[in-house]
């Protein structure tokens, strides 16, 4: 059977509408936590398929979170490799960061449900089932784009929100997976203080998540199921 590795960085924050075009495509999942003390012993590069998820750290905190470097080091490791990865907005950061690219806070909090402009490259990628459809957006770090991978949406304010490197890599800022999940409440909950950098109410967000949450899993299922597909394996 095809393994599927699941990196979580907080346990609010999983694989969420992924998982199931994953097992769709024939993987077992197996999760592990980086603040379990198993992550060191941990080798990224012998699952078929790593997924990163995200977490409210930056990916430059090292010397919060002394595990990130030994996460990138690991990471590095495997996108020589070039072995299937998807990095969702922490996760996403963290191949940036592994493939040699500056992470850095970006100065706006993006936080809320709105589409991600396509240009020619994400138009002729899995990301077309995106087009037009409103997503989860959390975040306000950002990062160079690295060298060699095809930019593929972006939005007013960051201009990297998607990339990828042939057909096995691939990285994506915004939350596509969210949207019919209950930790989204927990979400609101736990980073409260998030809504007022961004001067959102929480009301506001629960109806958009209610509006705009089962066409963004729908959309983002599509995503995945045709990126699996995709794979050099």
């Amino acid at each position: 059977m095809k393994k599927a590795l699941i990196v979580r960085h907080v346990p609010r924050e999983g694989a969420a509408g992924y998982l199931q075009p994953i097992e769709a495509a024939g993987y077992v999942i197996e999760r592990v936590d980086v603040a379990s003390a198993d992550f060191a012993d941990v080798d990224l590069c012998t699952p078929d398929l790593l997924i990163m998820m995200g977490g409210p750290m930056g990916v430059y905190e090292h010397d919060i979170h002394p595990w990130i470097p030994l996460q990138i080091e690991k990471l590095a490791a495997r996108l020589e490799q070039d072995l299937p990865t998807l990095g969702v907005c922490l996760g996403s950061q963290m191949i940036a960061a592994a493939l040699g690219a500056r992470v850095y806070p970006g100065g706006h909090m993006e936080l809320g449900f709105a589409p991600v402009a396509l240009n020619g490259a994400g138009a002729d990628s899995p990301l077309r089932h995106l087009q037009d459809v409103p997503v989860l957006h959390w975040h306000s770090d950002t990062f160079d784009l690295p060298a060699g991978v095809d930019l593929l949406a972006s939005t007013e304010y960051y201009a990297h929100q998607a990339f990828r490197r042939g057909r096995n890599l691939l990285a994506l800022q915004f939350h596509a997976e969210m949207g019919e999940d209950s930790r989204f409440e927990d979400w609101l909950t736990h980073f409260w203080a998030d809504l007022d950098i961004a001067r959102q109410c929480g009301i506001a967000l629960r109806q958009d998540h209610a509006d705009h949450g089962p066409g963004a899993v729908a959309a983002g299922r599509a995503m995945i199921a045709e990126w699996l597909a995709g794979l050099e394996v």
